[in-house]
């Protein structure tokens, strides 16, 4: 059985998405509000930013621009990956996550996130961000917004709050698999579709066989994509460890 989550798969999955939909970066995205077939390339930098830079290497080579979204943490912020990421046309954005890492303090968390954007924006001029779900921390870092506007900061959009995920398909490979709902505490939408994916071959072939709908923003995080055995394995088994202490915190919410 062909090994999932390699590069050599994510560059088969890449040249059918460049051949069935125009792709754009969630910045695009908003600016041109298509009504039209579009593909977002949304990738959340979590960890191992060296992975990401292959990965935006990749798309690059193939013609085609993502958004790369970063944390603040040093397992994710590094100057030279987002400069060279950037470099390649990439959008990158701010992959916020204050509100846990203040402890749910929202003052102290909304003056973090402005010296962390701006931190960011030293580097490249950052007009949209995202959420990261902190799944091991109880407090949501998106609710920080029922308190403070991030469009005071020049942010045109949040994908969380800006994605009518009724007309756009969210797919994601939250947990190592694809659209994995019991696994994932807060990577998830309200939407209206019932599209199983069991695995990139999958996903692969719907695209080919034109049996995905006409808008689709796809998230992945490019630390666990790789060809080299050792790293690859490690992710498979880290990966699935934490998959089941996420079904335990899942059914304790329920």
């Amino acid at each position: 059985m062909k090994r999932d989550f390699t590069l050599d798969v994510y560059s088969e999955l890449i040249d059918a998405i460049g051949k069935n939909y125009p792709v754009l970066t969630y910045e695009k995205f908003t600016e041109l509000n298509p009504v039209g077939r579009s593909y977002v390339l949304r990738h959340d930098v979590d960890l191992l930013p060296y992975r990401s830079v292959e990965i935006a290497r990749l798309e690059s080579g193939k013609g085609i621009q993502g958004t790369y979204y970063f944390r603040i943490v040093p397992q994710s912020f590094d100057v030279k990956a987002i400069r060279e990421i950037a470099d390649m046309g990439h959008e990158i954005g701010y992959h916020y996550e204050d509100l846990a890492l203040c402890n749910g303090n929202f003052e102290k968390a909304y003056e973090q996130f402005q010296r962390n954007l701006e931190k960011i924006r030293m580097i490249y001029p950052v007009r949209t961000i995202c959420m990261h779900g902190s799944p091991l921390s109880k407090w949501d870092n998106l609710k920080l917004w029922d308190v403070y506007d991030y469009r005071n900061h020049g942010i045109i959009s949040e994908p969380y709050f800006d994605t009518d995920f009724k007309k756009v398909f969210y797919i994601t490979d939250t947990s190592r698999s694809w659209n994995a709902g019991q696994y994932s505490i807060r990577d998830k939408v309200n939407d209206s579709f019932r599209i199983g994916i069991s695995s990139t071959y999958d996903l692969i072939e719907k695209i080919r066989n034109n049996e995905l709908p006409m808008q689709v923003m796809q998230n992945v995080h490019p630390q666990r994509w790789t060809n080299q055995l050792g790293g690859w394995t490690k992710e498979l088994i880290w990966q699935n460890v934490k998959n089941v202490a996420k079904g335990i915190l899942n059914k304790l919410k329920s």
